[in-house]
């Protein structure tokens, strides 16, 4: 399981307390300050120092250390409950989907501000005009067999990096799909969607995504 981490070192415990028995964490450390990488390290975790900064720079550099079979994601800030993730990877091994993605629901006050919702309604109308995917997030919670994630030849390594994803899937004939799992409030500041500015930092570096073009040979996307 990758965890992207940049100065979560409270939440930390809560995030790999909840990874399932005989899976490997891997949290990937962005230049973190606070002591995140000695936690996770004390936790029982793989630690893997990535200096460039970037969201899509941890995400990759944790797919490129992975060795298993099925790789997950999850943020490192509490906000979702990684134990989810086993249904995520059977649904997957069962031949059901190739990508599957959590659709996050709020659960608590403050838990998805106004801004970051809008955002990631744009996206998704974007990303259906883009692929014909009828998906409703494009949130941080996914599963997928390493293979697969690996042959996308993903480049983005900023924001962009989890939509990139998703569309390379459907251009190569993935099926895409999601499910939904609970949003909780996050321990301290997101680092990208935390403001309306960062916000929409982030969807325009989405929208240099969905502004490639298909590659060559790639198939039409399978819909959800």
């Amino acid at each position: 399981m990758v965890l992207p981490c940049l100065n979560e070192a409270e939440a930390l415990p809560w995030v790999l307390a909840r990874i399932p028995a005989g899976w490997r964490a891997i949290v990937v450390d962005n230049g973190s300050t606070d002591g995140s990488a000695e936690v996770a390290r004390s936790l029982g975790a793989l630690v893997v120092h990535e200096p460039r900064r970037g969201f899509g720079s941890a995400c990759h550099a944790g797919l490129l250390a992975a060795t298993a079979e099925y790789v997950c994601f999850c943020d490192c800030d509490a906000s979702l409950d990684p134990g989810l993730l086993a249904a995520f990877v059977g649904q997957v091994a069962d031949g059901e989907a190739d990508l599957v993605l959590g659709r996050r629901r709020p659960a608590g006050r403050g838990a998805w501000p106004a801004h970051a919702r809008a955002g990631n309604a744009a996206l998704s109308r974007m990303l259906r005009r883009r692929t014909g995917l009828r998906l409703h997030d494009l949130g941080p919670l996914r599963a997928a067999r390493r293979t697969d994630l690996l042959s996308l030849e993903l480049t983005d390594r900023r924001s962009g990096y989890p939509l990139q994803m998703v569309v390379r899937a459907a251009d190569a004939g993935l099926r895409v799909t999601e499910r939904d799992v609970p949003y909780l409030p996050r321990t301290g500041k997101s680092k990208v969607t935390g403001t309306w500015r960062g916000t929409w930092q982030a969807v325009r570096d989405m929208r240099r995504v969905l502004a490639e073009p298909a590659r060559d040979g790639a198939a039409a996307g399978v819909r959800a």
